[in-house]
């Protein structure tokens, strides 16, 4: 037994990550509307009843702007830090809101889930790992820079959600305004392909089976090239760009896993189980 995680959606126009095992979920963020959200579950048969529970990275609006609907709606518990919630302006159930902090771990079910701090321009900004059975695929997007915390964590994934949001040129040619430009390089806003392929290269365990690269700029970046770039370098890791338009396959992995290998979910053969969205 082992962890499925699919991208809901990945880009500066929402964010929505999940991974769960047969019977229990998370999501990371939820920042696109609950209904969009629900559509694309159902797309590919997880129920949305198996989450138990959602994690908040930062308060951005791309990363936030459904949760309030979403979490009252299924009544879901919601794990976001002080500062964050604070910034957020959000109205959340207090009786289900709980705080987090660096280096804190949360068991959801069988799932343990652990947040540790990063760099980013927000209240107080975290990535994840959720882990199952031995196995643990991270979350790491919204990064201005890799530190140690960081590089701990990826060295212990077999699958990970990675930033690589910007080519160097591209955003230096482009059009953005300077400061902009400056905040998007800054330390505290997002990871290059460069330094998210330094990572890869120099970090990556023997036993990660799948990288998901997220969170790709619309004007800054092309699909094709962060793809072909990694895949250079992937050997038996599966490499897929997370796409800001729709959701990714459902993919999975365990111990049982060798080399890599995609989730194929037929709906029509787990409709009881699968499919009781509502």
């Amino acid at each position: 037994m082992g962890l499925y995680f699919t991208s809901i959606n990945s880009g500066s126009n929402g964010n929505c990550y999940y991974v769960g095992n047969q019977d229990e979920a998370v999501l990371i963020d939820v920042g696109l509307t609950c209904k969009e959200v629900e559509k694309r579950m159902m797309r590919l048969g997880l129920s949305i009843h198996k989450v138990k529970a959602v994690f908040i990275s930062h308060e951005h609006s791309d990363h936030i702007k459904g949760l309030s609907v979403f979490a009252k709606k299924y009544n879901l518990p919601v794990y976001i830090s002080t500062p964050t919630l604070k910034s957020s302006k959000l109205l959340l159930n207090e009786g289900v809101t709980y705080p987090i902090g660096h280096t804190q771990s949360f068991n959801i079910g069988n799932l343990k889930v652990l947040a540790f701090s990063k760099f980013h321009d927000a209240a107080d900004p975290y990535s994840f790992t959720v882990e199952y059975n031995g196995i643990r695929v991270g979350v790491f997007t919204d990064i201005g820079a890799v530190c140690d915390r960081l590089i701990n964590q990826f060295r212990t994934c077999h699958a990970a959600f990675l930033e690589s949001n910007y080519c160097t040129q591209m955003l230096a040619n482009g059009n953005y305004p300077y400061f902009l430009k400056r905040r998007i390089t800054s330390g505290h806003g997002h990871l290059s392909n460069t330094q998210a392929l330094e990572l890869f290269q120099n970090h990556k365990p023997e036993f990660m089976s799948h990288l998901l690269l997220s969170h790709l700029s619309k004007d800054n970046n092309d699909p094709l090239l962060v793809e072909e770039l990694f895949k250079k370098v992937a050997g038996n890791t599966l490499i897929k760009v997370a796409s800001r338009y729709e959701e990714t396959e459902l993919y999975y992995v365990g111990q049982e896993t060798s080399g890599f290998k995609t989730y194929e979910f037929n709906p029509y053969s787990h409709q009881a189980n699968q499919l009781n969205l509502f």
